[in-house]
This record gives structure tokens, sequence and C-alpha cells, in this order.
């Protein structure tokens, strides 16, 4: 069976999404700070959270049929970023920093936009460090 565009889009979406959550929420400069690197300092809260957004990043990659590559490198991705969890204080640290939710979340939308063009992107995600660069170029 094959996979619709809004699927795809959809899938797309979500992935932008969780990326944006998991690390990004905070921007600092190039980087940011997400749920998942907060969470990477509470034992137990960190794993569940890092393995329950990145199982909804596979769900969704499968659902848009995501090539056996992409599917590869994100599993590699997330595993990297669930196994920092596990080892106290300096993988709580590498996993604050690693952003592993969004480096597979972007392999997932590079997947869909080579198969179905790019998605339309939410009004809110506009918003933000761009936007915010644009009305300053435009003020000063």
């Amino acid at each position: 069976m094959d996979v619709s565009q809004d699927r795809a889009h959809r899938a797309w979406r979500v992935a932008g999404r969780i990326a944006r959550l998991s690390d990004n929420l905070i921007p600092i400069g190039p980087w940011g700070i997400g749920l998942d690197g907060v969470l990477a300092w509470v034992p137990g809260a960190n794993t569940l959270y890092s393995v329950g957004a990145g199982g909804l990043l596979i769900y969704e990659a499968i659902g848009a049929k995501a090539s056996a590559y992409t599917l590869l490198r994100m599993g590699l991705y997330l595993t990297a970023n669930s196994a920092l969890t596990e080892i106290p204080v300096i993988g709580w640290a590498m996993d604050t920093l690693f952003r592993g939710h969004l480096m597979a979340a972007r392999a997932l939308q590079k997947d869909i936009e080579r198969r179905f063009g790019p998605a339309e992107m939410p009004p809110e995600w506009r918003r933000g460090r761009g936007a915010q660069r644009q009305a300053v170029q435009v003020a000063g």
C-alpha cells in the first residue's frame, strides 16, 4: 500500500514538533535545549521520555514508509540518545547536548521531502529566531 502525500506531510510535521519539543524548546544561539535535555537530569523520567519520543518518531517513519536507510539512521540516533541517559552525571550532561531526536526527525523529514516535496510549515514555526532577525533588520 502506498502512502499519501497528506499522510507523509503529517509525519513531517509530527517529526518537527517532536524535534522542537525534545531538543529546541529554548534556543541558545545555534543550539537549544528541550525536554530531553532537561529530563536528562531526572533518572527514570529521562529514559521514559527519550524512548517514548523516539518510539513516536519511528512510528511516524513507518507510517510514512521511510526508506530502510532512514529508519536505520533514525534508530542509531535514538539508541545513542537513550543510551546516554543510563550513564549518571556525565551521560546526563552529554544527553543534554546531544540532539538525537532532532537528528532523527530531520532524517525523516529529508526522506519525506525527497519523495513528496516539502510540507507546508505550520504558522507558529515561522515565528522564532528567523522572524526575530528579520524584524531587527527591518528596524535597523
